[in-house]
């Protein structure tokens, strides 16, 4: 599994964008590697009375065109390679999406899962304060990830407030409305991609009305993925999977069931009316739209020629390795590169920041609105420059993003 490490991948990614954009060598080498990493190692006292050390990252990636941005992970399996992976691909996301933003990712090694509401709040606050030195409102912005949330952004927002002696809710987004959350948060990064995939199906000539589509990963962009793909475009959803497994129903499965079925079993397999399907095979329907919502490295050269669907629409970060995409690319599969597809969730923390900073706040309609165009305006440079170059919809994004971050680089008198 070596060649799968994550932050591998990115490097080889931008190395193949160098060669298309003839980066001179010392630009192409500062982007290689992160401007800066935070280790830290964590206390906590558990509900037992015993002490417990956690090992937390924050990795500040690129800061030339603004702050660093990016969420923090609690996760058992967490490591600095994923992290710096995450990173690196937070800065080309803001810089794609033209946010006046730097690309940062943290992580804390854990298993939320075992952990008390106690347990969890103390390991938030010692996070914080162990990186408070290297954060803040103009420095560098976490946000929610994978099993952090809301709750979790309040008490980190508390507890850097206290060590400044002051309200700065705006150290984090991802916040609950009552302490300077953004409305339409909550379905931000499902919204932002499906907002590409409707930009996709015009650029194709497909008619979204009852097109079929599957869902690998069934948390909250799964969820809303299907929520949308539904009402929003009129799509049928025949499948959805979680980690313990998938769904399958030809007529069609109503997002609400799934959920509800999930929330008393604690997976969507065995929802009544549907038959059972691997993970694997789901990736392999013959559905118009596949959208890979969970785990990164899912569609690789094992089974990228079996993918049937017309487009891809990656909602998870990196669920598509560099063989995979050459294969996917020839086949004629388009796919929508995670960077950009999921760019929704980071569009509106970015909106956030700007409500934060200057107090006023949005309605939801304003912030779909703003979303749409942020998005719609980011796929249409990238599918401009997929066509121009004659490259993947990737390497295309890179393209795009690379471009702006070398530039501020250069202006800046870095390199």
């Amino acid at each position: 599994m070596e060649k799968l490490n994550p932050f591998e991948i990115a490097q080889e990614q931008l190395d193949t964008c160098a060669k298309i954009l003839n980066l001179d060598q010392a630009t192409h080498e500062l982007l290689r590697r992160p401007m800066r990493e935070i280790w830290v190692s964590l206390p906590v006292r558990m509900d037992d009375g015993s002490t417990k050390v956690f090992q937390g990252f924050r990795v500040q990636y690129n800061d030339a065109k603004g702050p660093t941005k990016g969420g923090i992970r609690f996760h058992p399996q967490e490591t600095i390679d994923t992290v710096r992976a995450l990173a690196a691909w937070m800065t080309w996301k803001c810089s794609l999406l033209d946010l006046p933003l730097g690309g940062g990712k943290g992580g804390v090694i854990c298993n939320p899962k075992e952990m008390s509401q106690g347990e969890l709040e103390r390991l938030s606050r010692a996070y914080i304060r162990a990186i408070h030195p290297f954060i803040g409102p103009d420095k560098d912005i976490p946000a929610p990830d994978v099993y952090t949330n809301p709750q979790i952004m309040a008490w980190m927002a508390d507890e850097y407030s206290k060590a400044c002696g002051k309200n700065q809710f705006g150290v984090v987004t991802g916040k609950p409305l009552a302490v300077g959350g953004s409305a339409g948060r909550g379905d931000a990064t499902a919204r932002g991609g499906l907002y590409t995939v409707r930009e996709a199906a015009k650029a194709l000539g497909i008619d979204l009305k009852g097109a079929r589509v599957a869902i690998q990963g069934f948390g909250n962009a799964g969820y809303y993925a299907a929520v949308l793909a539904q009402s929003m475009l009129g799509c049928k959803i025949v499948a959805v999977s979680d980690s313990r497994g998938g769904i399958f129903n030809e007529q069609g499965i109503d997002p609400e069931e799934a959920k509800a079925h999930k929330g008393k079993t604690g997976s969507v397999v065995e929802l009544a009316g549907t038959s059972s399907i691997t993970n694997e095979a789901l990736l392999e329907l013959d559905v118009d739209i596949l959208i890979p919502a969970a785990l990164e490295n899912v569609i690789t050269e094992r089974n990228a020629a079996n993918v049937k669907a017309k487009i891809v629409a990656e909602l998870a970060n990196g669920p598509t390795t560099p063989e995979a995409d050459d294969i996917l690319y020839k086949n004629g599969v388009h796919v929508i590169p995670d960077f950009l597809c999921n760019a929704g969730g980071v569009t509106v923390s970015y909106f956030e920041m700007v409500q934060n900073f200057y107090m006023y706040y949005w309605d939801e309609a304003e912030v779909h609105e703003r979303l749409d165009k942020k998005m719609t305006v980011a796929y249409k440079s990238v599918f401009d420059t997929s066509k121009q170059y004659e490259i993947n919809m990737r390497q295309a994004a890179y393209v795009v993003a690379v471009k702006r971050v070398a530039e501020a680089m250069k202006l800046r008198g870095w390199v």
